[in-house]
């Protein structure tokens, strides 16, 4: 018998990257400090909140500017951690005043944040949860994108922080605030990633950080039924419904989603959100497609539907995008809509589109992941043309 003596060396495993701090809570700030040999644990609850502040109010990305922090401390805070940025791949700001930032998180994993202004009370931003999307409902871009994968709570945290960064809204104001209102209505399913969605808006909800009331944070779903009630438990965020439609027929088609979570489904969940009140309406999103679900009958089925419940009904023109065969109804049909819905005391606020020429409008985030970054092409077809 012989025996052949291996002598290739396999290449040494990557070193772990290191941890940023952003996407920590309170309690995992803390013990990752402790973990990490940086103070001992009857100062970590000091330690942390020192930290804290840097990060979510002053909006530092260099442990060296933590000017109450001793400096044997930044040592051992640089040595584990880092408050790093993502890389914005792409900004691009609109005629009406939406910004929007292609941001380059991990390779191959971008995702698109828009602010929009005059929005809530001064400005709202819309985040994504996730690269991509499963869900494939069909007026929307970004269900043509197949998904990528979730996002971190420090993935999600970083698009206010890039927000806030170009608007220049450090140390976290009291006041006058641009940025006002955070709704995830960006890429991606927000409660198929709840986990990373809960610790992120308590981390910009602190009192001590970003501070921004969870009544002015608006998660909207598709209608992940059984993960309503863990939505309005963990985070008492506001509530949104992308609804569309208002029979399982045509919503299987919109929002292929309800062929596991039909309406009855759905209304019956929403009913039983946690703190549902008349001071925490529900938001029922409906998209206005021309022909599809725009008829006066259309707007009577949706009275019955969500009959009883605390609501408003925003109703969003579709925004086109290459491709789709969908058209946006003419501005009558949506406003004889509307009065049908006021007229029963809903308030039916019609969502003036934003952002259209940038492709930052509801429905059009897309990022260019899973082919070639969005600038590059975006270059290529300036060149061409």
């Amino acid at each position: 018998m012989s025996l052949t003596l291996d002598l290739s060396r396999k290449p040494a495993p990557a070193p772990p990257a290191p941890v940023n701090l952003t996407g920590l809570t309170r309690a995992g700030l803390r013990q990752a400090l402790i973990d990490a040999g940086v103070c001992p644990p009857e100062k970590a609850r000091m330690r942390a909140s020192q930290v804290w502040s840097w990060i979510h109010h002053y909006g530092v990305t260099d442990f060296a500017a933590m000017s109450n922090v001793a400096r044997d401390m930044q040592v051992k805070l640089a040595e584990h951690f880092t408050l790093a940025r993502p890389e914005i791949v792409e900004r691009q700001v609109s005629n009406d005043g939406t910004r929007k930032w292609l941001i380059r998180t991990a390779p191959g994993i971008e995702i698109e944040t828009v602010y929009i202004p005059d929005v809530g009370r001064a400005g709202a931003l819309c985040v994504s949860s996730q690269v991509g999307c499963t869900l494939n409902c069909t007026f929307c871009h970004t269900g043509t994108q197949a998904l990528v994968r979730n996002l971190t709570a420090a993935e999600i945290v970083a698009q206010v922080q890039v927000a806030r960064d170009d608007l220049e809204e450090w140390p976290s104001p009291k006041e006058d605030r641009r940025l006002s209102n955070i709704v995830f209505m960006g890429m991606g399913e927000p409660l198929y990633n709840l986990d990373a969605v809960a610790d992120a808006i308590d981390i910009i909800s602190d009192n001590e950080g970003i501070a921004l009331s969870r009544r002015r944070i608006t998660v909207s779903t598709s209608g992940v039924v059984p993960m309503l009630e863990p939505l309005g438990t963990r985070t008492q965020a506001m509530l949104a419904i992308s609804l569309h439609a208002t029979n399982d027929p045509l919503r299987d088609v919109l929002v292929p989603l309800n062929k596991r979570y039909d309406l009855a489904q759905l209304m019956a969940g929403i009913r039983a959100y946690p703190g549902l009140s008349n001071a925490r309406r529900v938001t029922f999103e409906y998209v206005m497609l021309k022909g599809v679900n725009d008829s006066p009958e259309e707007a009577r089925a949706l009275l019955r539907l969500i009959e009883g419940i605390p609501a408003k009904v925003n109703l969003i023109p579709f925004n086109p995008w290459p491709g789709t065969d969908y058209e946006c109804s003419d501005w009558k049909t949506i406003e004889r809509f509307a009065a049908i819905l006021n007229k029963a005391g809903y308030a039916s606020p019609i969502r003036t589109p934003r952002g259209r020429d940038i492709l930052a409008a509801c429905g059009q985030l897309k990022s260019e992941s899973e082919k070639v970054r969005a600038s590059a092409l975006r270059k290529a077809e300036r060149d061409a043309a």
